[in-house]
């Protein structure tokens, strides 16, 4: 397949050459500067979520490059904001995230593994914060931190469960003070989701500063800051702030920047690349990591309330497959017909649509079609979704690209222009000036289903340091398992009847957030028995294959 000239897929966006930065051949990043030649231009932001997936995924990015190509079919000028995948997904269960077969992000390969190095620019900027913390436990200098009360931990992208939990400073006096430590994974770092949410590099080096990284044999709070770390992690990531630019694979512009888990982070592409998209582009096409519990929730009360914007509409991502994982059909039943399942699953999905409408969103359901579905299914889920007031498009991106996209564009065409007359208004679940417990209660009741939530003695005593710290009035982070509504793993379907347990709150002073644990969740997920990069082939020529499902 041959690739378009980078510079020609800017300009197609509107963007000046001296505007697009080449970062090899068929990579560039865009400069900052490009933001403020476009005054005050505002595109149409369309949010792409989904049902709660089955553990494989439901191929949500898959079905956002689709639409972004069937919207190009429609001459529209569009462009795909995208985040990041890690190497942690790539070479653990779900392989590449940057879509698949014929609706898929270019040159994937690059994409998934070292892409303009961001992720290596945000790794090594927290693992400076690291050493400089460390470093001032040696030497009391330039602040005494106290060893058994640091909070920072050091980031890898990579699954390494062998690094969930270890000790650092081993070797006597001359190697360090001994203390136990732990990794993140780089998409679950802070600094990630700083990235993420920074509005230009004054505002990252402002958050970076602000980022709590342990405390005093006193109690008195360390900041970056502190140890005069800001600066030098905005130089690890000056470039890292800038969005990346590739295609579609129908040549089509995309914006392919940061990539916080989630589930355990905030889940979304950076604020920069969506504000660039917004300045450039008719309809810019985003997703949030995960179901719309998820990801989708904190892309509305987290990110665009921090950024001052609005989607003009969901695009509800559903698979039959995932309906009847939730009606109860067990994997891999569920590639089979089976209408009670099916029906079932229902349920599950008029949870989702419920909660839309609580954030005051028009939405269309996208069905990503596999080879097995029935038309009698697909007709059931078209009838359901008439029920409930929505349009439901069938969508074969997968197979057919843009052409199999068309009935995706053009109903998402005709619910954004059923807005322009009166766009939707910003609607958040909580107020910012609500009580921590009161924002996790508003999250679990409406978006979850649950009945109740309860925080244990460690969450408590983290929401009371929380407060401490000036933190109580940030919005929160839910980590919580992607796989259902409820924070059991196991319980899919519409769980009813549950309590929420938090056992854990930690701050996110620089992200400007909160984030509230629940279940068993991770930060530093493990590789499975049978890991995705087994299957990847280096060829003579040097092509790879084997990063995506199915390759």
């Amino acid at each position: 397949m041959t690739l378009r000239p980078i510079a020609d897929v800017g300009a197609e966006l509107g963007l000046a050459p001296e505007d697009v930065l080449p970062w090899g051949t068929n990579r560039a990043k865009v400069s900052l500067e490009a933001l403020g030649k476009r005054g005050g231009r505002q595109g149409r932001l369309v949010l792409v979520s989904a049902i709660n997936p089955t553990p494989p995924g439901e191929g949500k990015t898959t079905m956002s490059v689709a639409l972004a190509m069937g919207l190009r079919r429609r001459g529209r000028r569009v462009v795909a904001a995208l985040r990041e995948p890690s190497l942690g997904p790539v070479f653990g269960v779900k392989g590449g995230g940057t879509g698949g077969g014929q609706a898929s992000l270019e040159p994937a390969a690059d994409i998934n593994l070292h892409f303009t190095g961001d992720l290596h620019a945000i790794t090594s900027a927290n693992n400076l914060l690291a050493a400089l913390v460390d470093n001032a436990v040696y030497y009391g200098h330039p602040v005494a931190l106290d060893a058994t009360r640091v909070r920072w931990r050091r980031a890898l992208d990579m699954n390494d469960r062998f690094l969930r939990n270890v000790i650092v400073g081993l070797g006597g006096k001359a190697n360090g003070v001994p203390r136990e430590g732990a990794f993140d994974i780089t998409a679950a770092s802070e600094v990630m989701a700083i990235l993420a949410l920074a509005e230009d590099l004054k505002d990252l080096e402002a958050r970076l500063g602000r980022v709590v990284v342990g405390h005093t044999r006193d109690g008195q709070p360390v900041r970056a800051k502190d140890v005069d770390a800001a600066a030098a992690m905005v130089a690890l990531l000056k470039d890292a702030l800038m969005p990346n630019l590739v295609q579609t694979r129908e040549g089509g512009p995309a914006l392919v920047h940061a990539g916080p888990f989630g589930n355990i982070a905030h889940g979304c592409s950076s604020v920069v690349g969506t504000r660039m998209g917004l300045a450039y582009a008719d309809e810019v096409v985003t997703e949030a990591g995960f179901g719309f519990d998820l990801g989708a929730e904190k892309f509305l009360d987290i990110k665009c309330r921090g950024a001052g914007v609005w989607p003009r509409g969901v695009v509800l991502v559903v698979t039959l497959r995932a309906l009847k994982y939730h009606g109860g059909a067990p994997l891999p039943k569920v590639a089979e017909p089976d209408a009670a399942a099916l029906s079932r699953g229902f349920d599950h999905l008029d949870k989702h649509l419920e909660t839309v409408r609580a954030f005051g969103l028009p939405a269309v359901l996208c069905v990503n079609r596999f080879p097995q579905d029935t038309q009698e299914e697909l007709d059931a889920l078209k009838a359901f979704g008439h029920q409930r007031g929505v349009e439901t498009a069938v969508c074969e991106g997968f197979t057919r690209g843009g052409e199999g996209s068309l009935e995706l564009a053009d109903k998402v065409l005709a619910m954004l222009d059923g807005t322009d007359a009166a766009p939707p208004a910003p609607r958040f679940l909580y107020e910012l000036k609500q009580s921590p417990e009161e924002k996790v209660k508003a999250i679990a009741r409406t978006v979850y289903g649950a009945d109740d939530v309860v925080f244990t003695a460690n969450a408590r005593k983290d929401l009371e340091s929380i407060r401490e710290l000036g933190g109580a009035d940030l919005p929160v982070c839910m980590a919580k398992t992607h796989l259902s509504l409820s924070d059991d793993p196991t319980k899919h379907g519409r769980p009813r009847g549950f309590t929420l347990t938090v056992r854990e709150v930690r701050l996110s002073a620089g992200a400007g957030f909160m984030v509230a644990l629940t279940g068993d969740l991770l930060t530093m997920p493990g590789l499975p028995r049978e890991p995705a990069s087994r299957r990847i082939v280096v060829h003579d020529d040097g092509r790879i294959t084997g990063l995506m499902q199915g390759e």
